[in-house]
């Protein structure tokens, strides 16, 4: 079986205006590289649907919903906050980037597939239950893990952070949950500027310095995640595959390189083999130097698919 490829052309129309280095290009860098490598043909391509309404629910209050569904412009752009804007398409974008992932868990869960990459925009790791913020609208892998426990039946479902920027909305849906781990590692004091109190026992944050680089970082991961999680002994793991902490990205000050990243998913392979059935459902959130970005979508992905 085939790693499953997830994505919708409406993630392209998605633009936030001139500049914003949340671009439409981040989808076209990832899959330029992709085809360069030869690696679309060991992918299975799958069109991502809609979110609905009830799956939203699950980690969404119903007004902020309709705030969302309510700001979207006819023309023009219309900011949710200073950072996070939408199109008269954004709205479009970001309920198949929540779909994609809902489908992710339906075809890993169902045996499908072993594993699948969800490469979406807009982003989802900052969205609060009742907050827009961060380039991002919808948690799309929080509708996904949620949908994993409630449609599925999933009994313990962990996500992975790697994103350099804390995963705040994850957190604040998730915190208190005993059937959800949430790992994650990013870089402290910086943007969102929170994660360096955990709000609930399932929150396993590790904040670190600007200018950590592959070996710090990896030690971080052996010592505090791989252990948590294979004590959580998980049904699903859930990756949020933010590449923003890349040597060459200019978003944050962290070090590391596409080695990094493949060292990782395999570490989490693993773990996976271990006590999840091989299950992963990965999903992209920051990455934002374009060639960087493309580089360690591809290294990620060689090792989900097992090239």
């Amino acid at each position: 079986m085939l790693t499953a490829f997830i994505t919708h052309p409406d993630c392209l129309l998605h633009d936030m205006g001139t500049y914003h280095p949340e671009c439409p290009q981040r989808i076209q860098a990832i899959e330029d590289q992709l085809a360069a490598n030869g690696l679309m043909d060991f992918l299975w391509a799958v069109e991502a649907p809609p979110v609905t309404h009830e799956q939203l629910s699950r980690v969404h209050t119903q007004r902020y919903i309709e705030q969302v569904e309510s700001s979207s412009p006819a023309q023009g752009i219309a900011h949710l906050d200073p950072d996070t804007a939408m199109n008269c398409h954004t709205l479009k974008a970001a309920q198949r980037a929540a779909g994609a992932v809902v489908k992710a868990v339906d075809v890993v869960v169902g045996g499908e597939a072993p594993n699948a990459f969800c490469c979406v925009r807009p982003p989802g790791h900052h969205a609060e239950s009742r907050k827009a913020m961060g380039f991002c609208f919808f948690n799309n892998i929080a509708v996904g893990a949620a949908h994993a426990m409630l449609h599925h039946g999933l009994a313990r479902v962990a996500i992975v952070d790697f994103d350099v920027h804390h995963g705040n909305g994850t957190e604040e849906i998730f915190h208190g949950n005993p059937r959800v781990l949430m790992v994650s590692t990013f870089q402290h004091p910086f943007y969102p500027y929170s994660g360096e109190r955990p709000m609930g026992d399932n929150m396993v944050n590790v904040p670190l310095p600007a200018g950590t680089r592959g070996d710090a970082w990896r030690e971080a991961v052996s010592a505090h995640w791989l252990p948590a999680l294979r004590q959580f002994q998980p049904s699903l793991i859930m990756i949020s595959a933010g590449f923003d902490a890349h040597v060459e990205d200019e978003m944050a000050s962290f070090g590391l390189v596409e080695a990094d990243f493949a060292w990782v998913t395999r570490e989490l392979k693993a773990v996976a083999d271990e006590c999840a059935e091989g299950r992963i459902v990965s999903v992209l959130e920051g990455g934002y130097a374009l060639s960087a970005l493309g580089r360690s979508v591809v290294a990620h992905l060689r090792v989900l698919s097992g090239l």
